[in-house]
């Protein structure tokens, strides 16, 4: 089960895991792959939990005014903001904006162009869910190729990281050739009030909560049922994994089962958690991968309401 077991304070994070990681507004960042390899360009990133689960979690930790240039993916792409303040933008352009903070959510269309930034004062954290067990490689827009190139950062045409200040292209490598001015526009655009339907503001969670027993109540965030129960989701977005957030102060529910692969990672507090004879303290970031068809009791035993968030392959 350790082998399951993601403690954050365990995690090791690249600190230039994509082509434009030398510039200025996006070097002060760490990217984590906890479930996974995400999309990261960097070859030697640590992936700490890498069995399929239909599903990549991984984290960013940026400091202000830091975070990721205007790309875009083929699979979905759902930001859980775990602390501070973050800028999304979006668009060709990335005129369009929406500011979210802890406990908000975003589950961003494929196909469109999005980049995000700490507005905050402070480092700031968020975990990132992709869909599907090889969640692709990045598009970036050729401008931010162009920068990045300044800075001796390419892409490969494998789509690999080269560092061309220290290295020199492979014999049998090019570098990549960036999207063209037509392909650009193929891709989709969105105001902001087409945006607003994929995300969920926690200040709006007690509007949603339904209760789960006498101590427990969840929200589902995406994906329509958690174990043999039916929920209307916040976010109709089809990713290919749900999201439900168990929220409990004092409580236990015992006895659950998942039939598909899942994690859970605690958003706050100190969770219990009992895997038929396996048992751990799962603490704020914390993640642990949950084998099929175990025996899983859950506790917490806080001042102050805590949540854990739950990620299950549909």
């Amino acid at each position: 089960m350790n082998l399951k077991l993601a403690k954050f304070s365990d995690l090791v994070p690249s600190k230039l895991p994509f082509v434009e990681g030398k510039l200025e507004g996006h070097k002060n960042r760490k990217n984590y792959s906890i479930v996974g390899p995400g999309v990261a360009e960097d070859i030697s990133q640590s992936i700490k939990i890498s069995s399929p689960h239909s599903f990549n979690l991984g984290a960013v930790s940026a400091m202000p005014r830091n975070g990721s240039g205007l790309h875009s993916h083929t699979t979905a792409e759902v930001f859980i903001v775990f602390s501070g303040k973050w800028r999304f933008y979006w668009g060709t352009q990335g005129k369009d904006e929406k500011i979210l903070s802890a406990g908000d959510i975003i589950s961003m269309p494929t196909n469109m162009f999005r980049g995000f930034e700490n507005a905050g004062d402070q480092e700031g954290t968020m975990f990132v869910v992709l869909g599907g067990d090889d969640p692709g490689i990045i598009t970036w827009l050729p401008s931010v190729l162009e920068k990045a190139k300044e800075t001796g950062m390419a892409l490969l045409n494998d789509n690999t990281l080269i560092d061309l200040s220290k290295n020199n292209i492979p014999k049998d490598k090019t570098l990549l050739n960036p999207i063209s001015s037509e392909e650009i526009k193929k891709f989709d655009n969105y105001n902001l009030s087409e945006i607003e339907k994929f995300i969920y503001e926690f200040p709006t969670r007690i509007n949603h909560e339904i209760k789960l027993n006498e101590n427990f109540k969840i929200t589902q965030i995406l994906g329509n049922h958690f174990q043999n129960k039916n929920f209307s989701p916040i976010i109709n977005h089809n990713t290919g994994f749900s999201l439900s957030i168990l929220k409990s102060k004092k409580g236990k529910i015992n006895n659950l089962k998942f039939l598909k692969p899942t994690v859970m990672f605690s958003q706050t507090g100190s969770w219990l958690i009992k895997i038929d004879d396996f048992e751990v303290n799962l603490n704020p970031k914390d993640t642990i991968s949950v084998p099929i068809n175990s025996n899983v009791n859950l506790s917490i035993d806080s001042e102050h309401e805590c949540l854990l968030n739950c990620v299950t392959q549909i």
